[in-house]
């Protein structure tokens, strides 16, 4: 699930230059980590909502800790969809 979702971020977003191992799993996915912005995190939970069929709310004070890193996400997206 983490190199999918990885591989997934650089397709949705178009990052040139970066690939699966480039991305460390833990780090912080905007500003210091692998430094998207507000436009690439609503085009991700865009994306990740039709792909995943998961919900979130997008006043939801939650979804930061969900977007944190790739494992935050990962462990969301597992839990919304079993």
């Amino acid at each position: 699930m983490i190199n999918e979702l990885k591989q997934f971020i650089i397709d949705t977003l178009d990052l040139e230059d970066i690939t699966v191992d480039d991305i460390d799993e833990n780090a912080p996915l905007f500003v210091d980590g692998l430094g998207l912005d507000s436009i690439d995190a609503l085009e991700l939970g865009m994306a990740l909502k039709k792909k995943y069929n998961i919900k979130m709310d997008s006043d939801n004070d939650e979804n930061k800790e969900y977007f944190y890193s790739v494992k935050t996400l990962a462990d969301f997206i597992q839990s919304q969809t079993k």
